[in-house]
């Protein structure tokens, strides 16, 4: 059974409503998303608020977070009412169409741990089914708001596994957007990968290849560049 909640250096998240809780390669996305110097960034998405929160800690922008499902809106606007950043934390309370419909904000960081697993085995657990399970049109709705409100300069951060990393890449292509580069995220050191963070840019260029450990080889220990990414979060560092 998760916590019902997650203690973090400089705030706290309750999770005792949402399918999804808290999980390591989701912190550490949030803790990757490069956000210096940004004045507006969109979570979409939010669940329990958690990346909206982490990007709001090393940050001064203005943060606006979409989400759908009812449980996790409730959760999201309790953890950012909470929080030290309040002043700057949004939630819009309904789908990505309808956001898309009413938004007239330009952001210069998008970013996305979107339901995924698009090809793989699906839970019994129909609440995590919901909150992971996508068709390829969520995607395709991704890309066409990024298209169209991300800023010239912007860009798009995803968090997924690498199968479907690879059809986000595909997809991406049409609608304008590069890969610039992937941090491949291992479970340990010579573990297996289990998700790519990727930065897309409207700039086209070679893209960047690296990757990450979680632990160490043995599996317990954090690995020395998992623990500098999180220290700024993570009680125990």
């Amino acid at each position: 059974m998760a916590n019902s909640y997650f203690q973090f250096k400089q705030f706290r998240v309750e999770q005792d409503k949402c399918a999804m809780k808290v999980c390591t390669d989701s912190c550490l996305f949030g803790a990757v998303v490069a956000v210096e110097g940004a004045e507006s960034i969109l979570d979409i998405g939010a669940g329990t608020g958690l990346l909206s929160l982490m990007v709001a800690q090393r940050s001064q922008a203005s943060i606006d977070a979409v989400e759908i499902n009812p449980e996790a809106q409730q959760q999201a606007k309790e953890n950012f009412n909470i929080s030290p950043w309040s002043d700057r934390l949004t939630l819009h309370a309904e789908s990505l169409q309808e956001f898309a419909a009413h938004n007239q904000q330009t952001y210069d960081v998008i970013l996305s741990n979107p339901p995924f697993f698009v090809s793989s085995l699906k839970s019994p657990d129909a609440a995590i089914n919901a909150a992971r399970h996508v068709e390829q049109v969520f995607f395709e709705e991704i890309l066409h708001f990024t298209q169209k409100h991300l800023t010239k300069t912007g860009r798009l951060y995803l968090l997924l596994p690498p199968p479907e990393a690879t059809l986000f890449q595909k997809l991406a292509l049409k609608h304008g957007l590069y890969l610039a580069h992937t941090l491949e995220v291992y479970t340990k050191v010579d573990g297996k990968c289990i998700r790519h963070i990727q930065t897309y840019t409207f700039e086209a260029a070679p893209a960047i290849v690296e990757n990450i450990a979680i632990r160490e080889a043995d599996g317990i220990a954090y690995n020395p560049g998992f623990v500098t990414l999180l220290k700024e979060y993570y009680l125990i560092f």
